[in-house]
């Protein structure tokens, strides 16, 4: 009984400490993204579709640098492989979400990132590329 419970808050800190980091890298895209968009005075994409790609592109080559300082797991993996490159996105994705609401109702811009979908998709090319790369 005493593995299973421990199995079980294996497998949730596993969500939330790879959540955590691709939040904190969502975080850090969409303030490099806001210094780009300073420079070029525009912060809105006019096909989704290819904004979404984009995303999850620019997530993936996250995904890769952090392999160079972090190649390893984050936690000890769980038994449920691959389980983590869908539910911690999803985390991801609702943590952008409120940072940009939180934003709007400061009367402040909101980038593209700093919303659930595009953030989603960054933390999911993330995800994916130290889901099949980490050693």
């Amino acid at each position: 009984m005493l593995e299973l419970l421990f199995a079980f808050l294996e497998l949730v800190l596993e969500i939330l400490l790879e959540a955590a980091f691709e939040f904190a890298a969502d975080f850090l895209g969409a303030l490099v993204l806001r210094g780009i968009a300073e420079i070029f005075n525009t912060s809105e994409f006019k096909n989704p579709l290819v904004a979404c790609i984009g995303y999850v592109f620019l997530g993936g080559l996250a995904g890769g640098l952090s392999l160079f300082f972090i190649p390893h797991h984050l936690v000890h993996p769980s038994k449920v492989p691959g389980l983590s490159v869908v539910i911690s996105p999803i985390l991801a994705g609702f943590g952008m979400s409120l940072v940009g609401s939180t934003l709007r109702k400061r009367n402040k811009n909101a980038m593209q990132l700093e919303n659930f979908g595009y953030g989603f998709a960054f933390a999911f090319g993330m995800a994916l590329v130290r889901f099949c790369f980490v050693k």
